[in-house]
């Protein structure tokens, strides 16, 4: 959709006009280059992945299922981690012919999988505590204790490596959910363990499960709504379409805002598209580079499109109305 929005307005313009947009298309893109966290990807990977291998030979020495279990969950936030990676990887890859604006829109993808995987992979694991209510298994204290004890150490050391990007680019807080997440389970796992071996209630193991799972579907669950938003195009968090409409109104000249559209280019990049009616002609290249500029310093808006017309009632614009996109 944003494609469509971006070929109609240039199929409106004057030759003029478009070769100013370039110029704002590309000044944005250098301003606002995600942070890259493959340093942190890098670690999380080898520290997750080292882990899972001690855990599973740990569980297959002891024939502890629930161990191998665990190992089993863990794998998948390798896999979370590695999806994360690509797309932060892929996000930064050069436009094409084909690909007009690269692979950006791959961060918001692996997010809303992140979400979705996290959601099932809780799911998965509910089902198996309410099983176990009916039908409790001894739970092999120290060695799970220990283990999962090193699982809230290096779940925790993966999600600090990602906490300082977690507020500013929705893919970076779906790995840092993840792990934080899978921290979370630990510190119940040892819990529960501690219990147990205290009151041998083996109730409580179920019961502590659920509980953590609930916490983190509270976690996930606006991740989710936010990488769907933004899947769909939505007008990212964070930015107020009416306060930017009123701010463009508002600019010397204009009569008119129509056709304004805003959405998520990435999970850290914003685009805007508008159509600015000013009846009184063109108002050069410098209205429009400090357009851009304030659009990118006050509302984070990086890649802006402004097409001017002038309000011709022989050539009115098709995209006018509020209902035609």
């Amino acid at each position: 959709m944003a494609n469509q929005h971006h070929h109609s307005t240039h199929r409106h313009q004057s030759v003029e006009h478009s070769a100013h947009n370039h110029h704002d298309h590309s000044h944005g893109h250098h301003h606002h280059a995600p942070k890259n966290f493959s340093r942190a990807f890098a670690i999380g990977l080898i520290l997750n992945l080292g882990f899972v291998i001690v855990e599973a030979g740990y569980g297959w020495a002891a024939h502890s299922i629930s161990l191998l279990a665990d190992a089993g969950h863990n794998l998948s936030d390798v896999l979370g981690l590695v999806v994360a990676w690509v797309a932060s990887i892929l996000s930064r890859r050069q436009p094409s012919g084909r690909y007009t604006y690269g692979w950006r829109r791959s961060s918001i993808l692996a997010a809303l999988f992140n979400a979705m995987f996290l959601l099932v992979a809780v799911g998965g694991l509910s089902w198996e505590a309410l099983q176990r209510f009916r039908d409790p298994a001894p739970v092999a204290g120290g060695t799970v204790i220990v283990v999962a004890a090193i699982g809230i150490v290096i779940n925790t050391i993966t999600a600090l490596l990602f906490m300082s990007g977690r507020k500013t680019d929705l893919n970076i807080r779906a790995a840092f959910l993840h792990m934080a997440s899978d921290a979370i389970v630990s510190l119940g796992v040892v819990l529960a363990g501690v219990t147990i071996l205290f009151t041998q209630w083996l109730w409580v193991d179920p019961a502590f499960s659920l509980v953590v799972n609930a916490i983190i579907v509270v976690g996930t669950w606006q991740l989710l709504k936010d990488s769907l938003s933004l899947a769909m195009d939505a007008v990212p968090a964070g930015v107020d379409e009416r306060i930017v409409r009123a701010y463009l109104a508002e600019q010397s000249g204009v009569s008119q805002v129509h056709d304004l559209h805003i959405w998520g280019m990435s999970t850290t990049e914003t685009a805007l598209t508008a159509h600015l009616v000013i009846p009184e002609g063109h108002p050069g290249d410098r209205f429009l580079a400090h357009l851009c500029q304030e659009l990118r310093s006050q509302f984070g808006i990086d890649h802006a499109t402004i097409q001017i017309e002038l309000g011709d009632s022989t050539n009115l614009c098709h995209l006018a109305p509020d209902h035609v996109v």
